[in-house]
């Protein structure tokens, strides 16, 4: 029997548990006098502020950032059509990244109570290292899985001998051009999971990260 051309795709995929959590808040004020509104927005926001350089201090928070103040006005209309005098809106949004589920939890339901402070998205992730390396190994075993498939197959056929001819991110070998996506996923989870409003803390659940790789590959078999 001639040379056979064997071509396959190795999947693999693995569930690591996050090691941070990225939140955002927003502290909103709001009313006719600009310069009040300015003020009371700026106070509202330096206890967040502080809240947030405390844990920084004491290693539970890695990273933070705060946002220039915005301010924006804009006439709203009353129930005749008619439009009623300026008011004025000004907000400052902070982001801090905690290594602790347990002290995010405690840290937002403390200052989701405050006057002004909104939370928003949780973004839970993992350190730059954690993820290289886990994306090298789940490479290595989509790459791995290529190998034992296409040793399968030429089993199947009588051939003993299979030499790698061609190995690449899924899409480029069947088209020549990468297919949308990045050849190794990583899926983020789920923001967060909110206790009833009758709860005394905001409980966060975070999903596993799922990574994943996907690679195929050209064999020769004989």
């Amino acid at each position: 029997m001639s040379d056979v051309t064997i071509t396959v795709r190795g999947e693999h995929e693995a569930r690591v548990a996050p090691e941070r959590a990225t939140i955002q808040v927003s502290v909103r004020a709001e009313g006719p006098e600009r310069s009040v509104v300015v003020d009371r927005v700026m106070s509202l926001a330096e206890p967040v502020r502080e809240s947030i350089t405390t844990r920084a201090d004491a290693g539970t928070v890695v990273d933070w950032t705060s946002t220039r103040l915005s301010v924006r006005a804009e006439r709203p209309w009353n129930n005749e059509g008619k439009r009623l005098a300026p008011v004025h809106y000004a907000s400052i949004d902070l982001t801090a990244t905690f290594t602790d589920p347990a002290e995010l939890s405690t840290w937002v339901s403390d200052v989701s109570s405050w006057d002004g402070v909104e939370v928003g998205w949780v973004d839970w992730h993992l350190t730059p290292d954690t993820r290289a390396e886990v994306e090298r190994e789940v490479a290595a075993r989509a790459v791995g899985v290529a190998v034992t498939r296409a040793h399968a197959y030429a089993g199947a056929l009588g051939l003993q001998e299979v030499s790698p001819k061609e190995i690449a991110d899924v899409g480029l070998i069947s088209s020549g051009q990468a297919s949308p996506g990045a050849p190794v996923m990583m899926k983020a989870a789920r923001g967060a999971a909110f206790a009833a409003d009758s709860a005394p803390a905001m409980q966060y659940e975070p999903d596993d990260i799922v990574i994943s790789a996907t690679v195929e590959a050209r064999f020769v078999a004989r």
